[in-house]
């Protein structure tokens, strides 16, 4: 009796922390309703604040294609939202709403955690709220810590970097962007989208550890992502040039992959070069290299 009575004392506990947990973080989570309806994909995701003037984070996709976004909160008032800075290798996009005093996520609180750490995923999964309706909370434990190798259909993630694998279903429609907490409510990560694993072709339940994404989130937020970009520009044009993408040799810069498997446009073509000598031009698609495809 004595060893039923502590079992049951411990699961109370653990209850009423999960509930001050929920009550804690559920008002830093919003919903985000943008493009998409059509050919199957989902017009509804999740995101998080992470600073009081408005500063929201979610995943870069196909629902932000639009000029602006509407951003639901926890009691359901309504802002439209607008793209401030993105990082699409990354997965990750940061918006604006007009809004002060808002509960938030403070970057330099947030933690890192191991397999077998107990933890909470929230998201607007489904859509299951529309206006001040909770957002949809699961518990479960992280598996694993492990690099993300994956795809949707043909596509590959542009995200190869740290994931915490989770024993829960988290990567519904709809709840890529959410996050990922401990059970007393740090936050650990994001929740990122629907992806199969590319060797064994199975749904992937994933989290992209806010430890990976923190600095280019508070470098957007600041102003310093776009100058430290645009100091990257080596040809003097002044125009930012994206990370991870060099000119070729023979002079082209092409588009960078705003989404998976972007065609191969030509962005610019470097003065001189012996792609400008052969007539290349901004714009221009390259459809082979010699005799091989380009995808």
């Amino acid at each position: 009796c004595l060893c039923l009575l502590a079992v049951m004392t411990g699961t109370v506990v653990h209850a009423q922390s999960s509930l001050e947990t929920i009550a804690s973080v559920s008002p830093k989570v919003v919903k985000i309703f943008g493009a998409g309806g059509g050919q199957k994909l989902h017009a509804y995701g999740s995101g998080f604040l992470v600073s009081p003037n408005g500063h929201i984070v979610t995943v870069w996709s196909h629902i932000l294609d639009g000029d602006t976004v509407t951003i639901v909160l926890h009691d359901g008032r309504r802002y439209q939202g607008k793209v401030v800075g993105a990082e699409p290798p990354l997965d990750l996009a940061v918006l604006k709403i007009e809004a002060e005093g808002l509960p938030y996520f403070d970057l330099a609180e947030a933690s890192s955690a191991g397999p077998g750490t107990r933890v909470l995923a929230f998201s607007n999964a489904f859509k299951v709220a529309t206006g001040d309706e909770p957002v949809t909370v699961m518990h479960g434990v992280i598996s694993a810590k492990t690099s993300l190798a994956a795809r949707r259909g043909a596509f590959e993630s542009p995200y190869t970097g740290p994931v915490y694998v989770v024993d829960a279903v988290t990567n519904n429609s709809g709840a890529a962007g959410g996050v990922l907490t401990t059970w007393d409510g740090r936050l650990l990560g994001m929740i990122g989208k629907e992806l199969r694993n590319t060797q064994t072709n199975t749904w992937l339940n994933y989290v992209m550890p806010v430890t990976e994404l923190k600095e280019t989130i508070q470098q957007i937020i600041t102003g310093d992502f776009s100058k430290k970009r645009i100091e990257e520009d080596e040809e003097g044009t002044g125009k930012p040039r994206p990370r991870r993408y060099e000119p070729l040799d023979f002079g082209i810069v092409t588009i960078p992959d705003v989404l998976n498997r972007t065609p191969a446009y030509i962005d610019r073509v470097l003065p001189g070069s012996q792609a400008e000598k052969m007539g290349l031009q901004s714009n221009d698609l390259i459809l082979f290299v010699g005799d091989n495809l380009v995808q």
